[in-house]
């Protein structure tokens, strides 16, 4: 067994004393969750389209070495090299996800991806999603330390012109995270009651508005509210898959709705989970989840820096609110909406969006963060 000794000065010593363990730990089982689901879940898919079996999980083992490398070689940055990265990450993915209006692969309606060689293809606003987080955070701590700081105005522009790109494709259950991610940022940053209650109103008539303007989304609501006028065929495969498994599921390999559902190894691998081992296994993969969501909201909160809590802790909100979506929509407490669950979904695009996220989050969450910011 290797061990750090505590006076290790180096780069590796100092990140090992200072990373959230217990968070980076969460975050290795819920990879492990995710290797053993796309074992079970993605053979199925694969032979619908001819392909080799083993197609989706010999992809899926490229990905996630290469997501947990990027991870964690983010997570050994300061506080600078991260607010650095996402202007980066966050100028080239708004650049690729212009370029889906012009060179973008429709598919259902929607121009969401840029095809890729070697990685079929790229979803932009999967990047976009953590480098606004932090430059937000930046931004909203700036105009509350600096008074002539547009923080506020910069921010809003910036989320505004996002909002518009997203719902553009259309892609409005990213346009709901980038949303309430910022909202929860300019909650914790102090917001006068006003604007509070101006942005609650614009954000139901967000949704009213997309009610009526968007035929897909008013065709998921009303099957939502009334299941029988529509097709629901996927959400009542993923409930009948959940009532196969009852407590301990049917067995590694055992399961038959993953051969029925179509997106079994994407958006609803859960209910592959929920059929073959259980809904005991289930609950231990939405505890890992609300285990590092809420946790490095805690380490954020003790924090000096209000970048560094502001940033952290949009991310983390970020991490578990797309999980936690991805989890309502398989067993219906929520319209159906398409989004995968953090590493455990098959999808290179999520997979490595998602290491750049949860390495922010790291390298913010470290011990004495606030010290090293100006690192």
């Amino acid at each position: 067994m290797i061990q750090v000794p505590r006076d290790d000065r180096s780069v590796i010593g100092q990140w090992w004393w200072t990373v959230d363990r217990w968070s980076l730990g969460a975050i290795l089982a819920i990879m492990a969750f995710g290797v053993m689901l796309t074992l079970a879940a993605s053979p199925p898919a694969a032979e619908r389209i001819g392909a080799d079996s083993f197609l989706f999980a010999k992809r899926q083992f490229l990905f996630l070495p290469l997501a947990l490398l990027v991870m964690l070689s983010i997570s050994l940055a300061s506080p600078r090299h991260v607010r650095r990265l996402a202007l980066v990450v966050f100028c080239g993915s708004i650049v690729l996800l212009a370029a889906t209006f012009v060179i973008g692969i429709e598919i259902k309606g929607a121009r969401r991806w840029i095809s890729v060689p070697g990685l079929s293809s790229l979803q932009p606003s999967e990047f976009v999603k953590p480098s606004l987080a932090v430059i937000s955070a930046w931004l909203l701590a700036q105009s509350r330390t600096e008074r002539r700081a547009p923080g506020y105005l910069l921010s809003t522009v910036l989320v505004g012109g996002v909002l518009a790109l997203l719902v553009m494709q259309p892609d409005l259950g990213m346009s709901v995270v980038v949303a309430s991610v910022w909202a929860v940022q300019l909650f914790v940053v102090g917001l006068p009651m006003w604007v509070a209650g101006f942005g609650a109103v614009a954000g139901a008539a967000g949704m009213v508005g997309a009610y009526f303007l968007f035929s897909h989304v008013r065709s998921r609501f009303d099957r939502f509210l009334d299941p029988s006028s529509g097709d629901n065929y996927q959400v009542n495969t993923s409930l009948e898959a959940f009532m196969n498994g009852s407590l301990f599921g049917r067995g590694p390999g055992e399961g038959t709705v993953k051969a029925q559902l179509p997106d079994a190894h994407t958006d609803f691998v859960m209910a592959v989970a929920g059929e073959e081992f259980g809904l005991v296994v289930c609950l231990m993969i939405l505890c890992l989840f609300a285990f590092v969501t809420l946790r490095s909201m805690s380490r954020a909160s003790k924090e000096t820096s209000l970048f560094i809590t502001l940033a952290a802790t949009g991310l983390a909100v970020q991490f578990g609110l797309q999980a936690a979506i991805n989890m309502a929509s398989t067993i219906q407490l929520i319209p159906a909406k398409g989004m995968t669950l953090p590493f455990i979904s098959y999808g290179g695009s999520s997979a490595l969006a998602m290491a750049i996220c949860l390495g922010m989050m790291l390298s913010l969450t470290r011990e004495h963060a606030g010290l090293r910011e100006a690192v």
